[in-house]
């Protein structure tokens, strides 16, 4: 290379803008959410003491609640990735009609109040009838064999744990859908076309070509409708009712705490809530990663 050639290399690699302002600013951007996150948190552990999170702990509805809310949050994330996959592989696979309009309906969980979910589940058990009998009344009679098996359990769906089930599984099915749908989005169609080549029909390509490679968005689909039947309250409230020992879960738990004045136990049982949020997440995220180095 000649010395003109590398004096005019030079001189266009001193004319390029250098990376730092930008980079800085991502930095900068970045920095001010996770900090407005990690404030929260830190000033929820300067107010509550020890203490407080112990009597927490030692509080027997409390632990009802703990209880429940970890049952409750596991059956709601199972039933989501149970109906996320199916629908978000017809609507990533399928162009049918009024696909927009089915796409547009599994968003309404979404972008809708909580309350107003918690209202509509109340008023479709409660009001809305099928073959003169409402759903609550159609609930009961199909679940009466279990008070033949426990008297001491109520038998329906509304201010009951199953109004519980629901309703955390009514919104966190939504985020599932969402998250499975992009995963097969992500999955090529032409590995199911060659299997189908090979003798598969459609279900035997979907069971064993894309349902294993779409493991990891299962995965996140369930973790995340988790998290969110964890952080579920407008809906229960409203459907299931926050009734000590019996529809109580952990975000409940907070608004009856504070409903008495005892600031220093809502945030003793927010920090549970975190503290159980956490455990999952690292435990789920820890056995995914290993299972892909495997």
């Amino acid at each position: 290379m000649s010395k003109s050639m590398r004096s005019e290399h030079a001189d266009r690699a001193r004319r390029v803008p250098s990376d730092r302002p930008f980079i800085a600013a991502l930095i900068a951007v970045s920095a001010v959410y996770v900090l407005l996150i990690a404030g929260m948190l830190l000033a929820d552990v300067h107010y509550a003491s020890v203490a407080d999170l112990v009597d927490a702990i030692g509080d027997a509805n409390i632990r009802a609640s703990l209880r429940l809310t970890m049952i409750s949050c596991a059956i709601a994330a199972i039933l989501s990735v149970i109906v996320a996959v199916p629908i978000g592989y017809l609507l990533s696979r399928y162009n049918f009609r009024f696909r927009n309009l089915v796409d547009a309906i599994l968003d309404i969980p979404i972008v809708l109040p909580p309350l107003v979910i918690g209202l509509s589940l109340l008023i479709l058990f409660n009001k809305v009838e099928l073959f003169g009998r409402s759903l609550e009344q159609w609930s009961g009679a199909a679940f009466q064999w279990i008070g033949w098996i426990r008297p001491d359990l109520d038998v329906g769906i509304t201010y009951k744990v199953p109004a519980v089930i629901l309703a955390q599984f009514t919104v966190a099915c939504a985020f599932a859908v969402r998250t499975m749908r992009h995963t097969f989005d992500e999955i090529s169609p032409r590995h199911e076309q060659v299997a189908q080549t090979l003798g598969c029909s459609r279900g035997q390509a979907f069971w064993r070509v894309v349902l294993p490679q779409a493991g990891r968005g299962i995965m996140t689909a369930g973790m995340l409708a988790w998290a969110r039947a964890l952080g579920e309250f407008g809906p229960i409230l409203v459907f299931a009712g926050a009734t000590r020992g019996k529809t109580e879960v952990l975000s409940t738990s907070v608004f009856l705490e504070i409903s008495i004045g005892n600031i220093e136990g809502a945030v003793a049982v927010s920090l549970l809530m975190v503290l159980c949020a956490i455990i999952v997440l690292v435990v789920v995220r820890s056995w995914g990663h290993r299972r892909e180095i495997l």
